[in-house]
């Protein structure tokens, strides 16, 4: 399948390549192993395999059919699993600042020990009815580290990292109940799509607290422009022709690039930074790092984007396409029967979800490894498909093409998709580099 597609590349590359020379700058002195002697640093220069066990089986749990709490946004399991992770083994290693704050740890404390109990115990408290596999997991990881006080240290710091950042994001807005969504009655405005009419999902993830950002809103992008704007009547135009299930002007591999993203966008960026670490051989803290970073970044970015759906509540281009009469604008040519290829996602369009993940991940893996790259990487939803790229902005710019293919959004919002990612993305690598 060819995968270079150009038709952000102008734009789009140029604010992650250069917001990525920036970061590299940040992150440069945290990709190197420590360099003392004693036991702890030894461990924290080993492999950062422990890390990668860790996300998978995230991945394994959220991608199992109701366990993934359906008001809870997965990002945020990915967010505390990760920050506890990090913030146990820097604990430790002490050669780079904390997410959040440190523990006391002795130099001798293992920080594979750490790692390895912090990524445990925050997934039995989210998951406790996983108990038993994380359980399994955490007695195959310990056995492999040497006994001893360093081990026993190393467990005792994980455990404490792991206990006070639970208590820390227990009451971060994320347990409340989503408020019932009522549609506006504006041309313009957000309504139910079908086929189920369901109603929009997340009404209430904005008002959870950030894990970096200062608030939802420090992004926030401007409003789009008028859906009586010539503007708007191209982007939707665009969208018509080639969102359309059955289309005759998106080509086959178009086709497939829309089917390919059409799953969760974190669960497959989580996947390529898993094979980016073991590809670069990162070692333990650089490892823990990078997910910290990863997933923080996605996290806010959801809440981001989450308060910009719902503070515009534009409409999704099935709902414009099909009632074009009523959106006073010459140039929109509407079809009451027209059907996306995907079958459009539960919230508003303003921005586009796989784009602000999408920039933010390329944002981050760019700072790490730089933003040229050898990439393979397989589809959640799409069995039997892999493909290569050979930069991480080449992705984003994929991504966020794949869901105007898919019918689900115009370029509008996948451009301002597109900046959002990366303004916070920057943010938290700058915040976490300080």
């Amino acid at each position: 399948m060819k995968k270079k597609w150009i038709l952000l590349a102008t734009s789009i590359s140029i604010f992650l390549v250069i917001g990525s020379v920036v970061a590299t700058l940040v992150l440069t002195p945290v990709l190197t192993a420590s360099g003392s002697g004693n036991v702890g640093a030894d461990a924290s220069s080993g492999s950062g395999a422990i890390v990668i066990a860790w996300n998978k089986e995230l991945l394994h749990i959220v991608k199992t059919p109701g366990a993934q709490p359906a008001t809870v946004h997965p990002t945020r399991s990915f967010a505390i699993l990760h920050a506890a992770i990090y913030d146990a083994v820097v604990s430790i290693t002490r050669d780079a600042p904390p997410y959040l704050f440190s523990v006391p740890a002795p130099s001798s404390a293992r920080p594979d020990a750490a790692a390895a109990e912090a990524g445990h115990d925050i997934l039995v408290v989210l998951y406790p009815k996983w108990k038993a596999a994380l359980d399994q997991q955490l007695v195959g990881e310990l056995a492999t580290i040497p006994d001893g006080a360093g081990k026993q240290q190393g467990i005792q710091a994980g455990q404490a990292v792991a206990a006070r950042l639970i208590t820390i994001r227990a009451n971060d807005g994320s347990a409340a109940t989503p408020p019932p969504f009522v549609p506006g009655n504006q041309s313009g405005n957000y309504q139910l799509t079908p086929p189920k009419f369901a109603a929009p999902v997340f009404t209430n993830w904005r008002n959870v607290t950030p894990f970096v950002l200062n608030n939802a809103a420090q992004f926030r992008p401007g409003p789009p422009p008028a859906v009586t704007s010539q503007a708007y009547a191209q982007a939707l135009s665009e969208v018509k022709s080639l969102g359309q299930n059955t289309s005759t002007t998106r080509t086959p591999d178009q086709t497939v690039i829309a089917k390919f993203w059409a799953g969760p966008p974190w669960n497959l960026w989580n996947e390529i930074a898993e094979n980016a670490a073991l590809a670069h051989h990162t070692n333990l803290v650089s490892t823990a790092r990078l997910f910290a970073v990863l997933n923080l970044s996605f996290a806010d970015s959801v809440i981001a984007f989450y308060d910009a759906k719902y503070h515009y509540q534009l409409w999704r281009p099935i709902t414009a396409i099909r009632l074009a009469k009523t959106v006073g604008n010459p140039a929109v040519v509407g079809d009451p029967n027209w059907t996306p290829l995907v079958v459009t996602a539960l919230d508003p369009a303003y921005p586009a979800a796989h784009a602000v993940i999408s920039a933010d991940a390329a944002t981050v893996l760019a700072a790490f490894f730089g933003n040229k790259d050898q990439i393979r990487t397989t589809s959640d939803v799409l069995p039997g498909v892999a493909t290569t790229y050979t930069s991480y902005s080449d992705i984003a710019t994929e991504a966020g093409l794949s869901r105007i293919y898919a019918g689900n959004h115009t370029r509008i919002e996948t451009e301002v998709g597109l900046t959002l990612g990366n303004n916070v993305a920057q943010f938290v690598i700058s915040d976490l580099g300080a």
